[in-house]
């Protein structure tokens, strides 16, 4: 178990550093999709600080700080729970996958840093 948790975790952490570093550059993906949602432009930093402090709490958990491996686990699932909402509420469907992937990865990162 303690296998597939590092697994998890690791890949959640680089997911979502890879993202955090898209919304920080402003890539041409993340700017369409947040126009798409009705994201303002000026949240991005935000969000993405939001991303790169959950992928180092992250990491932290598996460094031994169990605690905020899972607060951080918890509060990317919080965000995804959001961004999901956010594809929803704006009937963005076709690419509703990326942010349900994300939060499936937070979710099971959570579920396993919770089960150790």
């Amino acid at each position: 178990m303690f296998t597939v948790y590092v697994i998890v975790t690791v890949m959640a952490v680089i997911a979502n550093t890879a993202i955090s570093v898209a919304d920080f550059m402003r890539a041409g993906f993340v700017l369409a999709n947040s126009a798409e949602v009705g994201l303002p432009r000026s949240w991005l930093p935000w969000l993405g600080a939001l991303k790169a402090a959950g992928a180092a709490g992250l990491l932290l958990g598996l460094l031994g700080v169990r605690f905020i491996g899972i607060a951080a686990a918890t509060g990317l699932v919080l965000f995804f729970i959001g961004a999901v909402a956010a594809h929803v509420r704006a009937r963005v469907h076709h690419n509703i996958a990326f942010p349900g992937g994300y939060l499936g990865l937070a979710t099971a990162a959570l579920v396993l840093a919770a089960a150790r």
